[in-house]
């Protein structure tokens, strides 16, 4: 599942990234919790679309070390950075995944002479999060003592009984019933996603993720168009959080995508909210 991956020496230390050639504008994507990377999700539709695309590890994640950032607006620094040192000026867009979100955000907010548009899929805001009985847990289970166990079990019912794993993990990313996320998704997408959640790690990322929240001022700092795409049925990020982007990011667009989990790029959902994300990107003044 891993795709070959570059590390950039940065004066914040080593940035693990990947790029995606797809033409001369360039879009940035942050992957949220447990991602790296190295992991693919949600860049091949807009490579296709006639963009490149840059991956980038976030603190803690991969091979970016949490000395990277950690917080959002330390790592927006050093997206500039990178950007700069792989040769590119202005971004098309930058995309914030899940928890990606806040980096996203702090990266738009901080250059609105760069980068010229700014879309959340799934997005945090700054708003807790999580919520409820995962924050109490998540220390524990992806804590520096526990993180590779938790992997490593997760790899094992993948293994060893798919089926109950892929339903175990997004009956946790959807409020819909397991059985109808399950029955939305075709053979190929139940096997990405498997693969996906067998190659997926925390490292220290996703602590200091729950630790370093979003920032509401660089929320309202956005000034660059926003397109907020969340799904209703969305387990993983609350639906508080989109709708706080929206009322704090100036002239942001909500989307519900009808995607039926907090992974949108799959199920019959998938293809409408792809289109919806390129179409956002091509329309953008640039």
């Amino acid at each position: 599942m891993d795709r070959p991956t570059s590390t950039a020496t940065l004066a914040a230390g080593p940035v693990e990234y990947r790029m995606v050639p797809g033409g001369q504008e360039l879009v940035v994507l942050l992957h949220g919790g447990h991602m790296r990377a190295g992991l693919s999700l949600g860049e091949e539709q807009v490579a296709a679309a006639g963009y490149s695309v840059l991956l980038v590890s976030r603190p803690g994640y991969g091979r970016t070390p949490l000395s990277a950032g950690p917080a959002p607006t330390a790592f927006a620094g050093v997206l500039t950075q990178l950007c700069s040192h792989l040769g590119f000026g202005d971004v098309r867009a930058v995309m914030g995944i899940s928890a990606g979100g806040p980096t996203a955000v702090a990266f738009a907010a901080a250059q609105p002479d760069r980068v010229h548009g700014l879309v959340l899929v799934s997005a945090r805001s700054a708003l807790p999060y999580p919520d409820g009985v995962m924050r109490a847990a998540a220390p524990v289970v992806f804590g520096p003592s526990c993180e590779a166990v938790t992997w490593a079990a997760v790899r094992s019912v993948m293994r060893s009984s798919p089926d109950r794993g892929l339903r175990t993990m997004m009956a946790n990313l959807s409020t819909a019933p397991v059985r109808q996320v399950i029955d939305d998704l075709t053979p190929a997408d139940r096997a990405e996603l498997i693969a996906l959640f067998s190659a997926m790690r925390s490292g220290s990322g996703f602590l200091a993720d729950l630790r370093d929240p979003g920032d509401v001022q660089a929320e309202r700092a956005v000034r660059r168009p926003t397109l907020i795409v969340a799904s209703p049925h969305d387990g993983g990020v609350d639906p508080r959080h989109a709708a706080h982007l929206l009322a704090t990011i100036p002239g942001a667009t909500l989307w519900p995508s009808p995607s039926l989990s907090h992974m949108v790029w799959y199920g019959s959902g998938a293809s409408v909210t792809q289109n919806r994300i390129v179409t956002f990107l091509r329309d953008l003044p640039f």
